[in-house]
Order: structure tokens, then C-alpha cells, then sequence
């Protein structure tokens, strides 16, 4: 009976607190803040008063329920060849098998996580060996590239040198033969 009441006095400060929602939502806008945030820490109040009496309610429950079979074991009688004095042992024991087969289930399946985690450390290692490879190839490319592009240049200034000592040549030549003659 108390617990009913209880009960119904908690439901009854839920639906005032929905009620003092709304009017906090219609405060001014410099105390809604503050009104919205002490209605909340109210409704956190009551849900933990809320699941106080469920705990409670709960216990009492258990309570009741371990007296019941209190009492049923102890008004109980028993024969030599009741049925209900066996002990249930093969489905315990078949429990047991089940419970040792998922243990050995669990134990492989973390075995094979970890070979499966060492196997992709494996493979970074290799290929972080194959990138750095891969990059030393490409320097060497790049070296190649430079070298060549190098080469190339000094083919062409040699060319431009080439021709401007020919043009140079010519001129004296021509300079030469025109005052000397």
C-alpha cells in the first residue's frame, strides 16, 4: 500500500514537472536558462527516486521469493525414492561440456586473432622493406633524370659555344683579310 502511494505521488511530480517544463519554456529569455536547468536537475531527482523504489521493490521481491522457497523446502517431505531428491547431474554435466567447448571455441578463435594480427605485422614490415626500395629505386631514377638532364645542357652550351667561337672565327677572319689586304 505504501509502495502504491509511493508510486503515485512520484507520477503525480512527473506531471507537474512536464507542467513546470512548459511554463519554464514561456520564462523570460534570461531566467528560461536557469528555469529549464533547475526543472531538469527535479527530473533527475525523481528518476532517482524513481529507481530507488524499483531497487527496493526488487529486494522486497527477492526477499519474498527466497521465503516462499524457504518455507517450501523446509514444509517438504521426503521418501527414499522420491523422484524430486535427484540431482539433475547429466545436465549438468552437459552444462559443463558446453561451457568447456566454448572456452576451447574462444581459446582458438583468440589463437587465430593473433596469428592473424602477426601475420599482418609480418606484412608491414615487408612492405615497408619493399617502400623503401621503391624510393631508393626512384632516387636513383631521379639521380638518372638529373644527370641526364645535366648532359643535355651542357650539350647545348657546348653547342652555343661551338657556334659562337665558329661566328667569332669568321669575323676576325673577315676583319683580317679586309684591313690586311
Amino acid at each position: 500500500v505504501v509502495e502504491n502511494e509511493i508510486q503515485a505521488r512520484i507520477d503525480n511530480i512527473f506531471s507537474n514537472l512536464e507542467r513546470l517544463e512548459i511554463l519554464s519554456s514561456k520564462e523570460p529569455p534570461n531566467k528560461r536558462q536557469n528555469a529549464k536547468l533547475r526543472v531538469d536537475q527535479l527530473k533527475y531527482d525523481v528518476q532517482h527516486l524513481q529507481t530507488a523504489l524499483r531497487n527496493f521493490q526488487h529486494r522486497r521481491y527477492l526477499r519474498e521469493q527466497q521465503e516462499r522457497q524457504r518455507e517450501e523446502l523446509l514444509a517438504r517431505t521426503f521418501t527414499t525414492n522420491d523422484s524430486d531428491t535427484t540431482i539433475p547431474i547429466d545436465e549438468t554435466l552437459q552444462f559443463n561440456e558446453s561451457l568447456q567447448s566454448a572456452h576451447r571455441g574462444m581459446d582458438e578463435l583468440i589463437g587465430s586473432g593473433t596469428n592473424i594480427l602477426q601475420g599482418l605485422r609480418d606484412q608491414r614490415v615487408t612492405l615497408k622493406g619493399t617502400h623503401k626500395k621503391i624510393l631508393d629505386v626512384a632516387n636513383m631514377l631521379g639521380l638518372s633524370n638529373t644527370v641526364m638532364r645535366l648532359i643535355e645542357k651542357r650539350a647545348f652550351q657546348d653547342k652555343v659555344l661551338m657556334l659562337g667561337g665558329m661566328a667569332l672565327t669568321c669575323v676576325i677572319m673577315f676583319l683580317v683579310v679586309q684591313y690586311l689586304t
